[in-house]
């Protein structure tokens, strides 16, 4: 009788340790089993309703469709004329796929579509050096733990003295449309030259088109490490360490993103990551740390994907809005709910890119006033050695309107631009003061041949002699208003092409501001509609000198 009542309360105790007792922590591997089971449980029925998970869609077809860097040495390159790819993120691609049991297929994306490829459909996932940001937070859906990280760098020649942000204000630094840097990049008092794929960037660097380059340290560190590329630059300093994120599409990807986050914390756990990081040569000092942490009691669990403790956050990098943001973003809603216009207006909502887009406002004016007064003084002095009577002055004169003139606009601007930073340290100043001399040279010289030819043929009707006099001068230069006016309306006409050679105006002020934002098609419809009224108000102007110089001399005879 005792010994069944000591068995009883034994069983009582342990019924009571084991209700009292915590339940056992599930394993991301058990938890991506259980959910691949039941997607695979629900097939054939769920494959062709619209509004099917991604999950479900990758595992009917048996396709992953891959969005990856085309040409990103290390990560994502092609071997030879093959569809075959390696690097790091093919590789951490493909295992996903195997996990899933599926094959995968390649998307080009460039840093410019990545997020648009997801939005659109175009991808399953995009695998692609993107590094994760609180600003595109809102735009795609990244996936934690982070299966990388990097370092931005500037990257330059190694005789070059620099260290720091203050060795290069006002300099030109050359990066790839879409850097998340590039948001940082353009508040510290640097030019940037833009380019769609960051392979054209150590070109750009060994001949001489870039003083300085900005991309993420893994994309370089394969460059300096050979000997030809390694022995001429070197990184500089590095700033904005960013997580890399897998990324889906934002809306019907709930069950892919919960399976990728499992197959990423496992394959941190058991080293995989680091494994193929090894493998294709990559930094692996983010890896092995998150190797590290991955086998952890706080982070063996399958809930770890959500814990702050576990994973990343992503890098703030978020502009401070400006004062008006909130008007200016509802005035937008406003304006797409009533009249069906999407409009994008960054250079209104936050405080880096509307400080851009207010200097490059008024630079645009002083490039313009520059430029008009640069043309008119130039034809005049152009005009006056054309008009004085000595073979040398007028062949030289000719000479040098004749040169100025077969210059293409481009070269003149640039060899302009060389020349001024030869003589001068460069600031956005001298960029905008050699364009103004670039510009008012070839239109100055081309009303200042109109001018010398008014001379000519007034000599030739008689009536002034063949001596320099103001008379004269002053004929030939009323005689050429029609074209000197002409020659002032191309100076503002051609005052955007200035920023092809740095010179901080409106249309390089915006091509900065879409290097980090959306939009494109707004701000550049705003430039024509600036452009287009300032080239009216100075037809306005002329017009208006023509009419007063006519009404004088009516009034003079």
């Amino acid at each position: 009788m005792i010994g069944a009542l000591r068995g009883t309360l034994a069983v009582l105790v342990l019924v009571l340790l084991a209700a009292l007792s915590p339940a056992r922590a599930e394993k991301p591997d058990e938890a991506l089993d259980a959910l691949l089971a039941k997607v695979r449980s629900e097939i054939p029925e769920t494959c062709d309703k619209e509004d099917a998970d991604t999950l479900v869609r990758i595992l009917c077809t048996g396709t992953m469709r891959v969005g990856v860097r085309w040409n990103y040495p290390m990560f994502s390159t092609l071997v030879g004329d093959t569809d075959e790819r390696i690097g790091y993120d093919t590789a951490v691609a493909s295992a996903i796929a195997a996990r899933l049991g599926v094959k995968t297929e390649w998307i080009h994306v460039r840093a410019a579509t990545r997020i648009s490829t997801l939005a659109e459909g175009g991808a399953d996932v995009v695998i692609a050096t993107m590094g994760h940001t609180k600003q595109r937070d809102g735009q795609t859906r990244y996936i934690r733990p982070h299966y990388y990280s990097s370092e931005t760098i500037v990257v330059g020649a190694r005789e070059l003295d620099i260290s720091s942000w203050d060795d290069i204000k006002g300099w030109r630094v050359c990066s790839t449309i879409g850097n998340h840097a590039n948001s940082y990049l353009v508040t510290q008092d640097v030019r940037l030259m833009l380019f769609e794929s960051a392979v054209r960037l150590p070109e750009a660097l060994e001949d001489g088109t870039c003083r300085l380059a900005s991309q993420d340290d893994s994309f370089f560190a394969s460059f300096i490490a050979v000997p030809e590329f390694g022995d001429r630059f070197e990184r500089k300093f590095g700033f904005h360490a960013v997580p890399w994120g897998m990324a889906v599409a934002q809306t019907g990807s709930d069950e892919f993103a919960t399976a990728l986050e499992l197959i990423s914390a496992i394959m941190h756990r058991d080293g995989e990551f680091l494994k193929i990081g090894i493998e294709n040569s990559v930094f692996t000092g983010f890896l092995e740390e998150q190797h590290d942490k991955w086998q952890t009691p706080a982070c063996v669990d399958s809930s770890a994907v959500t814990d702050a403790s576990c994973v990343l956050p992503a890098l703030d990098n978020t502009p401070l809005p400006t004062r008006f943001a909130d008007e200016v973003n509802a005035t937008v809603d406003w304006i797409k709910a009533n009249l069906g216009l999407a409009l994008e207006l960054p250079m209104l909502t936050s405080v880096p890119a509307f400080e851009l887009f207010t200097a490059g406002i008024v630079n645009s004016l002083i490039l313009v006033i520059g430029a008009l007064g640069a043309t008119l003084g130039f034809s005049l002095v152009f005009g006056f050695f054309a008009v004085i009577p000595l073979r040398v002055s007028r062949f030289v004169t000719w000479g040098i309107v004749t040169t100025i003139q077969s210059s293409p606009v481009i070269l003149t601007l640039v060899v302009a631009g060389t020349v001024a930073t030869t003589i001068f340290t460069y600031s956005p100043a001298v960029a905008l003061g050699s364009a103004i001399v670039a510009l008012g040279l070839m239109n100055g010289a081309n009303a200042g041949q109109a001018i010398g030819e008014a001379a000519e043929s007034l000599q030739r009707d008689g009536q002034y002699g063949s001596g320099l006099n103001g008379a004269l001068y002053g004929a030939a230069v009323r005689r050429s208003l029609t074209q000197i006016l002409s020659f002032l309306t191309n100076a503002a006409k051609g005052t955007p092409i200035a920023s092809f050679t740095g010179a901080p105006e409106l249309l390089s002020a915006l091509t900065d501001i879409t290097s980090f934002s959306a939009g494109r098609g707004t701000m550049y419809t705003m430039v024509l509609i600036f452009y287009i009224a300032v080239v009216f108000l100075v037809v306005w102007a002329c017009e208006r000198v023509r009419t007063r110089l006519n009404k004088r001399e009516e009034a003079q005879a």
